[in-house]
């Protein structure tokens, strides 16, 4: 028996009542947001997309920039030269002392207590184009005096590894991002058209994207980036590469759109627009794309890691990215030196940078998969 003013809703109806009528985008970010893994990666994909963009600010010293080579990274102290706790953080610069090294007889490096240099916010620095058009010199964090500060050390040549780390998420951002947007649009139209069309014109695509499949991958990259000559231009070198990397991997999300286009073409509403004669140009991006769209978003997060450290290990070979360009993977060319590694571990910096993209691009993956999959 019904109470007075007592609700008869229940289950799926309150569910119902409760959001409203929400969006599919609406949809999708509700259930994102309960996966703590997915929100992470969106986070830090954000956080290295700032990275990218204002590189220059957060730098705090010019990557170009050349000093004797080699030094050690310069920790933040917050402690005085008696022990005492302070508020005003700073770095004790690194001396040669008189005592020699009892086995190499080198004179012993160790920090300089009575000539501290205090760090601050917004210091001036080197001159730089924020967002490539606004004139600065002043960097987020740095030494007051305005001097450089070589937080995670310098490399061979004396350069700043934590402002060529930033410096560097532009170029292998920005490949890994033109990489996928040509992957993307090119795989998908083809995977859609293949699966539409059918017959004959299918089978002979497949067989051609079969072939692009077939290709051993690593081979062919060192092969075609040879061919560019060493006194090519930086812009020219890098314009090929991502040809390359795009030539190569389109054909694996073309099969993928082309198994759901195939079972979309099936459904009632795309052969009723058959029926009263659409056309097939307005079928397959008006009914059949926005279906697979979720799968393509997925797919394109799944594949920037990738990319990324494709990059890298290309970069690593030095077949990536030319200098005066800087990248992660053209600064872990450093690293293929045992001997470097052992005395200098700090350059291997560039591949905490790399860990954390592909982590927060697979992470951010794995949320969209979970909140787009109706099942």
């Amino acid at each position: 028996m019904l109470v007075p003013g007592e609700s008869t809703l229940s289950g799926p109806t309150e569910i119902v009542e409760k959001h409203g009528s929400e969006s599919y985008i609406a949809l999708v970010w509700r259930r994102l947001k309960r996966s703590w893994t997915g929100m992470a990666g969106l986070v830090m994909v954000i956080l290295l997309v700032i990275i990218a963009l204002f590189a220059d600010f957060l730098s705090p010293v010019d990557p170009k920039l050349t000093d004797v080579g080699y030094s050690s990274p310069e920790p933040i102290s917050f402690t005085d030269k008696d022990g005492g706790w302070t508020f005003i953080p700073r770095i004790y610069p690194m001396v040669e002392g008189t005592e020699l090294d009892p086995i190499t007889y080198q004179p012993l490096i160790g920090p300089d207590y009575d000539n501290p240099r205090y760090l601050g916010f917004f210091v001036k620095g080197s001159p730089y184009k924020l967002l490539w058009l606004i004139p600065a010199d002043r960097h987020l964090f740095g030494a007051v005096d305005g001097k450089p500060v070589h937080f995670l050390g310098t490399d061979k040549f004396g350069r700043d590894v934590l402002s060529r780390a930033l410096y560097g998420s532009r170029i292998s951002l920005m490949i890994a991002l033109t990489v996928v947007s040509i992957v993307t649009v090119v795989g998908t139209t083809v995977g859609m058209v293949s699966g539409y069309f059918g017959g004959r014109f299918d089978i002979w695509v497949q067989r051609f994207v079969e072939l692009v499949l077939a290709f051993p991958q690593l081979p062919l990259y060192l092969a075609l980036t040879s061919l560019i000559p060493v006194t090519a231009p930086t812009s020219v070198f890098l314009a090929f590469v991502i040809f390359v990397m795009s030539a190569l991997g389109w054909a694996q999300l073309s099969r993928e759109v082309r198994g759901k286009t195939l079972a979309l073409a099936r459904i009632d509403y795309v052969r009723a627009a058959i029926a009263i004669g659409a056309r097939d140009r307005r079928i397959i991006f008006q009914h059949i794309f926005p279906n697979v769209m979720s799968h393509v978003i997925v797919a394109v997060t799944l594949a920037i890691p990738n990319v990324v450290l494709l990059e890298s290990f290309l970069g690593f070979l030095g077949f990536a990215v030319k200098p005066p360009l800087i990248s992660w993977g053209l600064m872990l060319q450093d690293t293929s030196n045992y001997s470097a590694i052992g005395s200098y571990p700090w350059i291997l910096a560039p591949v905490a940078f790399v860990f954390v993209t592909v982590f927060a691009f697979n992470a951010l993956g794995d949320g969209l998969r979970d909140a787009i999959d109706p099942y």
